[in-house]
């Protein structure tokens, strides 16, 4: 793995809005990036799809990624989310976040647009060509239609700047064969991160990590340190949260959840909508088991 990359529990993290004019809070997110910082957590992805990348302006983005890397950047990874459906658009994005200070890329597969394995192929290398900072493959076809097939991770893996993947797909033979390759694997599904983590990943980037930064972080911990008990009790007392946050579209639950524990408004851009009132009870007795 790449020197400013870190393993462990890297928090994708939701992005605050203030209430009246729906601008980006920035005094609440510089103190989420403290909180982070001071809770074991080894990166923050900035901007991604829990940032609510597709309804903040590239001004906004711009300025949550230059408040990041000033904020915790000499503490903290920190990745910006790039990926777009245009090959041209997602090059620009990545090389202007890495001329912001990012210590890397996540970008997704291309949404919509469904490219075969060889268009993904030129549309990732053409990426990691261009950007001076590394490149983490993002594959989560739930999201975007397209699957990122293992030869074709296995392919540009060979790419230098190429330096892990983000796979939400939870097949651990994926996962086992990456990490058998010497390819980094972080998980991108909270239920089956610590299942992952048995088979080789070498963390999570979580949505969870959210309002449980520090249960988060001890899990990876004890899962790096190969131990694997003391992982499975604090996944255990987790699934209530990883249940609830899957109740709507990430991040409505995740940022009901942040707002009940004080961090940020529950402010959410269209056509994302509030939490449905009937979760909130559960959603309420759960945060009360989550404050630290």
């Amino acid at each position: 793995m790449d020197d400013q990359l870190r393993a462990g529990s890297i928090v994708a993290l939701a992005t605050p809005f203030a209430s009246g004019d729906g601008a980006i809070d920035e005094s609440a997110w510089r103190e989420l990036l403290a909180w982070h910082a001071d809770s074991g957590t080894a990166g923050v992805v900035v901007a991604g799809t829990t940032g609510e990348s597709a309804t903040t302006t590239a001004e906004e983005r711009d300025r949550l990624l230059e408040c990041a890397v000033e904020s915790v950047g000499t503490r903290l990874s920190v990745i910006a989310g790039t990926g777009a459906a245009s090959t041209a658009v997602a090059v620009r994005q990545s090389c202007r976040a890495a001329s912001l200070g990012a210590s890397a890329v996540l970008v997704a597969t291309p949404h919509y647009i469904r490219p075969p394995q060889r268009g993904l192929l030129a549309h990732y290398r053409a990426i990691a060509d261009e950007c001076p900072v590394p490149v983490i493959l993002y594959n989560v076809p739930a999201r975007t239609a397209v699957d990122l097939e293992p030869d074709t991770v296995r392919a540009l893996a060979a790419h230098p700047n190429v330096v892990a993947v983000k796979e939400a797909v939870a097949d651990m033979s994926r996962v086992e064969n990456y990490a058998a390759r010497g390819i980094a694997v972080y998980s991108g599904d909270d239920p089956s991160a610590l299942d992952a983590m048995r088979h080789g990943a070498c963390g999570v980037v979580s949505v969870a990590a959210n309002v449980a930064p520090k249960a988060v972080a001890r899990m990876c911990a004890h899962a790096a340190a190969g131990e694997f008990e003391a992982a499975e009790k604090i996944d255990t007392r987790l699934q209530p949260l990883y249940r609830f946050l899957s109740l709507e579209p990430n991040p409505i639950p995740v940022k009901w959840m942040l707002a009940t524990l004080g961090k940020m408004t529950s402010d959410i851009r269209l056509p994302l909508v509030p939490l449905d009132p009937r979760h909130n009870a559960a959603g309420l007795e759960l945060a009360e088991s989550l404050r630290e």
